[in-house]
């Protein structure tokens, strides 16, 4: 079996033994790719490879490594700048890019004195937060990559709503990867020049609980990996003659035919699926 192989196999059987490690699907199906497996012109396994899932529409990169500082931070611009659905997911993705980092740091107690990137600059167009079929999930992402001197250079991402800001966070989270060697965050084949927008404008997954009974929480963490692979729509399959877990104050007698009465959802628990969904930048359809 040849390196890259193995290295596949073993991510599958880290993921299925440790399934809340490594973020799960985006980066599990974008190193496992088609190419990767079938090559056998490139076996220097020490090379850096970069993999962005889903694949961009369009990008160009260089041949530089560059360092994420660890006090990265966010500058809002345009229409949508008091966004906090950007700047709560700007804290997602910014605990998941330097967690190794923290954890090292607080080991040795030192820091590097010069990092390349220190800000991420996000222009987002339209403060219209609304979300459904056909909202626009475009965005530009550009990384650069300083050749000599003590210049901090700022990423930038733009967008023309919130929800390609969401994607684009996402892209820039997949660029930047911990060196165990350096012990720092950083960012291969910089510069980067990404221009991206969705192929299919619906990429959905569907949920049965009227069957398979999920907690709340489960599926919070189904939308959550969504959101890793880009996927926009979450078809809620939640009442079916099998069971009906879904209060209904009209008809308070109804919930009554859920398996159990554990097995229920609140209607406040309904409305906190959807707002967490949408945070994700996943449109919900129930399904009834």
């Amino acid at each position: 079996m040849r390196p890259a192989q193995m290295y596949a196999a073993c991510l599958l059987a880290l993921v299925f033994v440790y399934p809340t490690e490594g973020r799960g699907l985006s980066k599990l199906w974008s190193i496992i790719d088609v190419d990767l497996l079938n090559s056998s012109t490139n076996t220097n396994t020490d090379e850096w490879v970069t993999y962005i899932w889903p694949m961009p529409k369009q990008s160009s990169n260089g041949n530089m490594t560059i360092a994420v500082d660890p006090e990265l931070a966010l500058v809002m611009q345009g229409n949508g700048c008091y966004s906090s659905l950007v700047r709560d997911a700007f804290t997602r993705y910014k605990q998941i890019i330097l967690s190794h980092h923290v954890k090292f740091s607080n080991q040795s107690g030192t820091r590097q004195t010069q990092y390349d990137i220190g800000r991420l600059i996000v222009t987002v167009s339209s403060a219209d937060e609304t979300l459904q079929l056909g909202t626009d999930e475009s965005y530009s992402l550009y990384v650069p990559a300083h050749i000599g001197g003590s210049i901090i250079q700022d990423a930038m991402l733009e967008a023309k709503t919130v929800y390609g800001a969401l994607r684009g966070l996402e892209t820039f989270s997949q660029l930047c990867v911990f060196n165990f060697m350096t012990k720092n965050v950083e960012i291969s084949n910089a510069p980067w020049v990404i221009q991206d927008e969705p192929r299919f404008g619906f990429r959905g997954l569907l949920i049965d609980t009227s069957r398979h009974y999920q907690p709340v929480e489960i599926i919070k963490q189904i939308i959550e990996s969504m959101s890793y692979a880009k996927l926009n729509v979450l078809h809620w399959h939640i009442i079916d003659e099998e069971s009906f877990p879904l209060e209904v104050p009209s008809y308070p007698e109804l919930w009554r035919g859920s398996y159990t009465r554990w097995e229920r959802y609140t209607l406040d628990d309904a409305r906190d699926i959807v707002e967490f969904a949408k945070s994700r930048g996943a449109h919900q359809i129930p399904v009834v």
